[in-house]
């Protein structure tokens, strides 16, 4: 009989994981929960990982919900997908998934069919406003800086303004005269007057 292992996350130490653990246990039958205690932005899980290296082929990896295992769907395909790979099961509670069946099977097919879906539609939609850009007669990317702003920056900098200052007088994005800044740095580092210091 294959055993249901469950694995609990939390973001930080201010939250409990005690609802997760006892759910996993006298829902689902968990004869033993791993836990994370790690936001899910990042990808590295040592509880998890312990998780696997515990498992044996056929057991289930189970959860309270989705969002403990993936923040997005891509990585919680990903992660569903190393599970297949080490030949274990996926159930979620609260979403009633089971991937041991073969509708749940099916419901993860369907998630990454859109998620393929979506990563198409993302990029036939950046390929169809370039090229309308284009049609209008803009070139896509950053707009330049006009050169004579762009001179007046430098003198301002030049008699003790800071970059920023000069920047707001002028109407320029900070973040455009700094980059155009570092760009004369890293051409003429010798030159003094260029400090981009707050």
């Amino acid at each position: 009989m294959p055993d249901v292992l469950g694995y609990a996350r939390v973001s930080t130490n201010d939250q409990d994981l005690e609802a997760q653990r006892r759910r996993l246990r006298e829902e689902a039958g968990a004869i033993r929960v791993f836990e994370d205690v790690i936001s899910g932005k990042s990808f590295a899980r040592p509880g998890l990982a312990q998780l696997i290296d515990f498992a044996r082929p056929g057991d289930i990896v189970c959860v309270v919900r989705l969002d403990r295992l993936g923040r997005s769907l891509k990585e919680l395909l990903e992660t569903v997908d190393g599970f297949k790979a080490a030949n274990l099961a996926f159930r979620s509670l609260e979403e009633g998934l089971d991937t041991s069946s073969a509708a749940g099977e099916l419901v993860f097919h369907v998630f990454g069919a859109i998620a393929h879906f979506e990563r198409r539609l993302i990029v036939e939609r950046t390929r169809d406003g370039i090229a309308a850009a284009r049609a209008r007669g803009k070139v896509p990317g950053r707009p330049t800086l006009d050169p004579d702003k762009l001179a007046s920056a430098l003198k301002l900098i030049e008699a003790g303004v800071r970059p920023a200052q000069a920047a707001r007088q002028l109407g320029l994005g900070r973040s455009t005269l700094y980059r155009e800044l570092a760009i004369i740095r890293d051409a003429a580092p010798e030159t003094p007057a260029l400090e981009t210091t707050m």
